[in-house]
């Protein structure tokens, strides 16, 4: 059984179990449970539920691993052929890591 959940405004497959991470949720602390109830798909052993826009009663409970883990360096490199520009900046984009716990459809 798998769900499509909808958390900081991008969409995830969330399976009991996984891992996942997702833009820095900012009230989020270590061992804390969370709960999304914007699902807007269910999936269950091949029955799909498609919410109009949400399915109603389905939530997805994880727990927060950890609150803020930085991600890959991002490289934004800006040139001006023949006008003697260049440009270089970065970023590490922030993350928090969330176990999902389960699912309730």
């Amino acid at each position: 059984m798998y769900v499509i959940v909808e958390i900081n405004g991008q969409q995830f497959k969330a399976e009991e179990g996984k891992k996942l991470f997702v833009h820095h949720l900012k009230d989020a602390e270590a061992q804390q449970q969370v709960e999304f109830e914007k699902v807007l798909l269910v999936d269950n052993e091949g029955a799909v539920t498609v919410g109009t826009p949400t399915v109603e009663g389905a939530k997805v409970v994880c727990e927060v691993v950890s609150p803020l883990v930085k991600g890959d360096k991002v490289l934004v490199f800006h040139k001006r052929r023949r006008k003697g520009y260049k440009k270089l900046r970065g970023h590490r984009q922030q993350f928090t890591e969330l176990t999902i716990k389960s699912v309730v459809a």
